[in-house]
């Protein structure tokens, strides 16, 4: 019976993928070995794995259990917590209010959110808290530049923890359970110290769920409803949403977590596992971290930003603003390795800097072990779903390695 088991969880789905002469079809092949062996070592339950070039899938395989203990292969329409790829579809909302004049990138946060016209610095080391020395701008927010992090820093860990955030909240990130409208939420965060003085520190936290809280007030709807009929139905995307409705639970996927030893044991319930994406309020919607979507959808998402803010004949952002996007912003405050971030994604500015990835690519990932990049020296789209956090595996590194491998051109 064990062998049966291990055999059924390293076989593979496939998919409608076309051979492309730009890619080796035995050395994409490696990618499968790769997949099976990490399902087999159980360092992984399972995986959904998407290459697009030029728009067109030339490799798509889903790999293991989507939950292995209720018995649920992974198929590639399984749907996957995406945490902090959820960024750079609020990014890209809230440009498209910046295309209509609603908001300007040098706007101050405090022109939307009260509690952001005058904040504090709480210094390492230092109990005293000091005024910021200017406003916080959206455009501090999408380069992670405002000084914000997650509230889970020592030094300020308590006072976050009191208001509900930071410790309180999973790892920080995390509001699937809260009862409340995420500006609710976001306008606490404002009486609370941040970590960097603005615009002198890369720091990664809450500032997209910020962002998300700026497009509820600067379009005057809930963020869910904004994503909806401005991004995913116009391109297409069905399965990208905060919350699963009860009558699709069975196609999430399953938390996972990396053990000690490093093999994959089921995560439990609650913020720092499972969530609260089936069950719960349905009422925060962080911009930063909340939605589920399927690897297909999010490649699509993706191919729409790498075409130049269009696909299919539904434009969604301008050339220049997707330009922005996808352009390092923010000098060397966030790497001086040849990484960079622009208004949403992290840019590769030197060959070397991210794998094989070439200049001009750029990408991110998410908690649960989600990770995509886009080429566009090469035309290419790579997308990971798994759900492992926390994740010790290196699995992300060497998909990316084994796909650029293949590529011929």
């Amino acid at each position: 019976m064990k062998l049966l088991i291990l055999a059924l969880s390293a076989s593979l789905c496939y998919s409608q993928a076309v051979p492309d002469p730009a890619f080796d079809t035995a050395r994409l092949a490696r990618i499968d070995r790769l997949l099976e062996r990490y399902v087999d070592q159980n360092k992984i339950a399972g995986a959904v794995a998407l290459v697009l070039h030029d728009g067109k899938p030339v490799y798509e395989r889903a790999v293991g259990w989507a939950d292995k203990e209720g018995g649920s292969r992974m198929t590639v329409n399984t749907v996957f917590r995406i945490a902090s790829q959820t960024k750079a579809i609020t990014s890209a909302a809230v440009l498209t209010l910046v295309e209509e004049g609603k908001i300007g990138l040098q706007d101050p946060v405090g022109n939307y959110i009260p509690t952001f016209a005058k904040t504090q610095v709480a210094l390492p080391g230092d109990s005293a808290l000091v005024p910021a020395k200017r406003a916080i701008t959206i455009k501090d927010l999408l380069t992670h530049t405002a000084g914000i992090s997650y509230g889970t820093d020592k030094h300020v860990a308590d006072l976050y923890r009191a208001k509900g955030l930071g410790p309180a909240a999973g790892n920080g990130w995390y509001t699937a359970d809260k009862d409340e409208p995420v500006c609710e939420t976001m306008e606490r965060l404002g009486t609370l110290p941040f970590v960097a003085q603005p615009g002198e520190a890369y720091v990664y936290g809450y500032n997209t769920d910020i962002l998300g809280c700026v497009v509820e007030k600067a379009s005057g709807m809930p963020l869910d409803e904004f994503i909806r009929t401005r991004i995913t139905v116009p391109l297409g995307l069905k399965d990208t949403r905060f919350y699963l409705p009860a009558a699709e639970s069975g196609r999430l996927a399953a938390v996972y977590a990396s053990g000690p030893d490093g093999l994959a044991v089921r995560a439990p319930e609650g913020p720092k596992g499972q969530g609260n994406y089936i069950e719960g309020p349905r009422k925060s919607f962080s911009g930063g971290a909340g939605l589920t979507s399927t690897a297909r959808d999010y490649a699509r998402f993706l191919e729409m930003i790498r075409n130049g803010g269009a696909l299919n004949g539904v434009r969604i952002l301008a050339p220049r603003t997707v330009e922005l996007m996808v352009t390092n912003q923010s000098g060397t405050l966030h790497s001086n390795t040849g990484l960079g971030f622009g208004l949403g994604f992290q840019t590769v500015d030197r060959y070397g800097a991210s794998g094989m990835a070439g200049v001009g690519a750029f990408g991110w990932g998410g908690a649960y072990g989600t990770n995509y990049q886009v080429d566009r020296q090469s035309g290419t789209v790579i997308v990971l779903m798994i759900q492992l956090m926390p994740n010790a595996t290196d699995i992300s590194s060497k998909f990316s390695t084994l796909v650029y491998q293949s590529l011929m051109k």
